[in-house]
């Protein structure tokens, strides 16, 4: 005869059942953190890695007297106290502001026509998109290669175009004064990045309810009216996108001038970040080089701040 027993509840089997849902919940909202922690952990050390370690022994090259061989000597605040007399680098900013509004401007203004007739159910709408998206796929430095040998007035095209039009017929010689040189760069960006700025445009216009539109029609408003009620403050969010990335971009431009013009002539196209680079990889001053880039990143990051609140409070 087999004998049954059962033995005594311990005290896990007497806890009683919200006891240990409590406890569960608490463990894993302790385990979160610790998740969260180790997706983020990659990231951060990428970031630790190749930006705050950087930042960092840049400022501290921009308060040294860093030559390119032998020990770096600790000057201080010399190096920002020097930038105020240095007249290639403040002729540098004032031409790369100038060079910023022009092509800023000039970008707008060509990229809204071009929506105009991208935009429009005519046949060919789809090709127009994409031959004006084209150029963008081209890196800078090889679009400044091909408008370089473009722009020859022995082997260029565009000195050939302007003879067999009849417009001179001496050597266009683009790039042999400092406003014919400034001229051939913004051409050069309009062609290369137009259409980067029509695909994003055409992507926010589109984006506007077209039932806004219809109702505005049937409320009699005029063409003017739905432009300036319904597709600007609809559009306001992508062009303060393109404004914050046309006006970074030109604060930054580096290589359709390193190629195309050189500096020249007479520097007269040298923008900030090539007097950065010329007085780092020819001059070898490396740390006022370094205080040049340290004042560009805080311009640049004073710039995006005053723009995006601008744009925010006009919202508003």
């Amino acid at each position: 005869m087999s004998i049954l027993t059962r033995s005594h509840p311990t005290t896990d089997d007497r806890e009683p059942a919200a006891d240990r849902s409590r406890r569960r919940v608490g463990v894993s909202a302790t385990r979160r953190p610790t998740t969260g922690l180790a997706f983020v952990a990659p990231t951060g050390v990428i970031v630790i890695g190749l930006f705050l370690i950087p930042l960092a022994i840049l400022v501290y090259m921009s308060l040294t007297d860093w030559p390119l061989l032998g020990e770096p000597k600790f000057i201080g605040l010399k190096n920002y106290r020097q930038l105020g007399s240095d007249d290639r680098f403040m002729g540098a900013i004032s031409f790369t502001l100038v060079y910023t509004v022009i092509t800023t401007i000039v970008l707008f203004a060509i990229a809204f026509v071009l929506v105009a007739i991208s935009n429009s159910r005519r046949r060919g709408a789809l090709f127009y998109r994409t031959a004006f998206f084209l150029p963008y796929v081209v890196g800078t430095a090889a679009a400044s290669s091909m408008w370089w040998l473009d722009a020859n007035d022995q082997l260029g095209i565009f000195n050939r175009l302007l003879h067999a039009t009849g417009v001179t017929d001496q050597p266009a010689s683009l790039l042999a004064t400092p406003g014919k040189a400034l001229f051939t760069v913004i051409a050069l960006v309009v062609w290369k990045f137009i259409g980067f700025q029509v695909l994003v445009l055409l992507v926010g216009l589109q984006s506007i309810p077209a039932e806004l539109y219809e109702a505005a029609r049937v409320d009699g408003a005029s063409t003017w009216q739905r432009l300036r009620y319904i597709t600007v403050p609809g559009m306001r969010p992508t062009m303060a996108l393109l404004t914050v990335l046309s006006v970074t971009g030109s604060l930054l431009a580096f290589d359709q001038f390193f190629v195309l013009t050189h500096g020249g002539p007479d520097n007269s196209t040298v923008t900030v970040v090539l007097a950065l680079y010329n007085k780092a990889f020819q001059s070898f001053r490396l740390g006022s080089a370094a205080a040049e880039a340290v004042v560009i990143l805080i311009v640049l990051v004073l710039v995006n701040a005053i723009q995006l609140r601008l744009l925010r409070e006009r919202e508003k």
